[in-house]
């Protein structure tokens, strides 16, 4: 009987599907951007996975029927893809792919399978917009300009070796992260035969022309959206929409009022358009409203949509009666439906998942003539999928399966919803638990907190690669959506206007003792973890308490005053994060700094950051090690080389991320 048993079990253990691993990470793929033909027979999309021999990710262009035949790459061509666009008549299909020279130009004809470049473009081009009648196709393009020089260079004598020339810099935006250095320039928007020959350059002056162009019904113009006001560099947060002639470069502004409008998209008659903004209130955050009006700019209105929430990527209905659009609510990205009354219906739940790393929201969609909606689709068991709804069925079906090799293979950490109340005022806090692979209700695990960055931003029921390696190694995993996240109205998402970090703190920590209700975790093994706003968070509740083991902090602000005068984005944070600049109100940017707090740490923390991090640089982290080490703190510096603010953007880069931070809780169990 011994034997028998021994077999039985033996066989239940070598059938058992293994946990997700590190490397397993190289497997991953998925569906970006569909892009449905105008009959709503044909996808076309961007597959994207990891190439383990470059540690980049990849992006190809592959094709695929509606029910799910014919899934086949678009071009032969094993280079960078993207950017598919459609023709009016579906015929053809107009994208961008890498060559020796940069980014270029290519058509693809649906009839034949050909392909031809027809473009030699100075740079990179974005937003592609074909002309009505298919003969034109308009885009969005850098134009390389000149920065202050205040010195001339004097002759070197032949062969001499001398140091390079000082950088001189006079803009307020002159780098950004994941990029560095921007060169001195503008973005424009311009015209080219969709058969190949000159790129035409329609706007000019010193503004930026980075949206995708729409244009009119009758081929005579482009609409855009752009801040092309005088003092547009300090009032950043301002956009209007503007009209172009195609054939005179004459540009006409439509809207006019502080605050962004963006996304303007043609009514199927020509005679409306619709485009997303707000008021500016100068506060955290506002929800982005729809808006309508007349294609000449008059008659203005808010759709008043029954949602509080914020929405993105409108698209008109065929019939011109409605728009579709995408928002989260409760941490899940759906698309909606609206008419012009404001009454919503939901089409769709769980969109997204092409941002791999952590859970995230997101996503893509378009929208054929029949109704027939491509969008990418995610759980919290697999990233981006391609799936489509058909107006009949107004259910969900997955076209194409791309991680069913890699992840029906894997054993995933169970993820269920939690929801509890904030012990500072009743308010409901959503949150999610991961299980690890194998969970054993009679054991008592370990706890990782996962605090998510922005802070306005929210975490989901979506797949993430990290948080599941975190289960897999013996941990179950706690991630909030504390107040100040996103998806559960305007006044939720404010409450950290002048007073970040805040309560938000309380609700992480009343969420901890609410999963350690459950009963299945260690009280005195907790650990806690997050980058950017949730570094913030994690520095921020080490200096609170002393409940946890250890600590990582990825990639925190430590000092608002430092942070906010040498980060990329500087200018951005006066008055909508904390009254006034750094030094008109330091009393406020300094009680809001963790650093405030660090010497009550007496938590072993590690500190990780990437090099190249421009968002939160390499000097806000080595502020926490250097004060932790003056203090005799158990403490490591991890420095990332030549990452940017996305630490996890090289797949290898995610391993090492989750590898060194659970290599650190481990030393303290």
């Amino acid at each position: 009987m011994f034997i028998c048993l021994l077999f039985t079990v033996t066989g239940i253990s070598q059938n058992q599907k293994p946990a997700f691993s590190s490397m397993d990470v190289f497997e991953l793929e998925w569906a970006e951007k569909p892009q449905i033909a105008p009959d709503g027979q044909t996808i076309v999309y961007i597959r994207r996975g990891m190439d383990i021999m470059t540690d980049k990710r990849q992006s190809r262009l592959w094709m695929v029927n509606v029910d799910g035949t014919g899934h086949q790459k678009l071009t032969s061509m094993d280079v960078s893809e993207g950017n598919p666009t459609w023709s009016p008549d579906g015929e053809r299909i107009a994208f961008t792919a890498a060559t020796k020279q940069g980014s270029e130009l290519f058509i693809y004809w649906m009839k034949t399978g050909k392909i031809a470049r027809v473009s030699q473009l100075a740079a990179s081009p974005r937003g592609l917009a074909w002309s009505p009648d298919g003969r034109q196709i308009a885009f969005s393009m850098f134009v390389e300009g000149r920065e202050l020089s205040l010195v001339k260079p004097h002759k070197k004598p032949k062969g001499a070796q001398w140091a390079a020339s000082p950088r001189v810099t006079s803009r307020l935006k002159h780098e950004r992260d994941g990029s560095g250095y921007m060169k001195p320039g503008y973005a424009h928007l311009f015209v080219i035969p969709s058969e190949g020959g000159t790129p035409r350059q329609l706007t000019t002056g010193n503004f930026q022309h980075r949206s995708a162009p729409v244009w009119s019904k009758d081929g005579a113009a482009l609409y855009f959206s752009a801040n092309r006001v005088e003092d547009w560099e300090y009032d950043f947060r301002n956009s209007e929409l503007y009209k172009v002639g195609v054939t005179d470069g004459k540009i006409i502004t439509l809207t006019d009022r502080k605050g962004p409008d963006y996304s303007p998209i043609i009514s199927p008659n020509g005679q409306q358009i619709a485009y997303l903004g707000y008021t500016d209130k100068t506060q955290t955050y506002q929800n982005t409203l729809l808006y309508v009006m007349d294609n000449n700019g008059k008659n203005s209105r808010a759709i008043k949509v029954e949602l509080d929430q914020g929405i993105s990527n409108p698209t008109w209905d065929a019939n011109g009666q409605g728009l579709y659009f995408m928002y989260d609510e409760h941490g899940n990205t759906k698309i909606g439906h609206t008419d012009l009354s404001g009454k919503v219906t939901k089409i769709t739940d769980n969109v997204g998942g092409a941002g791999i790393g952590r859970p995230y929201g997101g996503g893509s969609y378009s929208v054929a003539k029949n109704g027939t909606i491509a969008f990418n689709h995610t759980t919290p068991y697999h990233p981006a999928e391609l799936a489509i709804n058909t107006p009949k069925a107004r259910a969900t079906k997955i076209v194409l399966s791309l991680n069913e090799d890699i992840l029906g293979q894997r054993t995933l950490g169970q993820v269920e919803e939690i929801w509890y109340k904030s012990s500072v005022d009743g308010r409901k806090i959503q949150g999610w638990i991961v299980k690890p692979p194998f969970f054993d209700a009679n054991k008592k695990y370990p706890l990782l907190v996962e605090n998510h960055g922005g802070p306005i931003s929210n975490y989901g029921d979506r797949f993430s690669p990290e948080i599941q390696l975190y289960a897999t190694g013996g941990y179950v995993v706690f991630y909030p959506n504390p107040r100040g996240s996103t998806s559960y109205g305007e006044e939720f998402a404010n409450l950290l206007y002048h007073n970040y970090p805040g309560e938000d703190y309380n609700d992480v920590m009343d969420g901890v003792d609410a999963v350690i209700k459950k009963g299945y975790i260690a009280k005195d093994q907790l650990f806690v973890t997050g980058g950017s706003a949730g570094g913030i968070m994690t520095a921020w509740m080490i200096g609170k308490n002393n409940r946890f083991r250890a600590a990582a902090v990825v990639k925190p602000v430590m000092n608002w005053i430092s942070k906010t005068l040498v980060a990329d984005n500087y200018y951005g944070y006066a008055n909508s994060r904390y009254p006034g600049q750094p030094w008109e109100n330091p009393e406020a940017y300094w009680k809001f700094s963790p650093l405030s707090l660090v010497g009550n740490i007496q938590t072993p923390t590690l500190v990780m950051v990437g090099t190249s991090d421009l968002r939160t640089p390499l000097s806000e982290s080595k502020q926490l090690y250097h004060a932790l080490k003056l203090r005799k703190i158990e403490t490591a510096l991890v420095e990332v080389p030549g990452a940017f603010h996305f630490i996890a953007n090289r797949p290898s880069q995610l391993i090492t991320k989750v590898e060194h931070v659970l290599a650190w809780f481990e030393r303290y169990q």
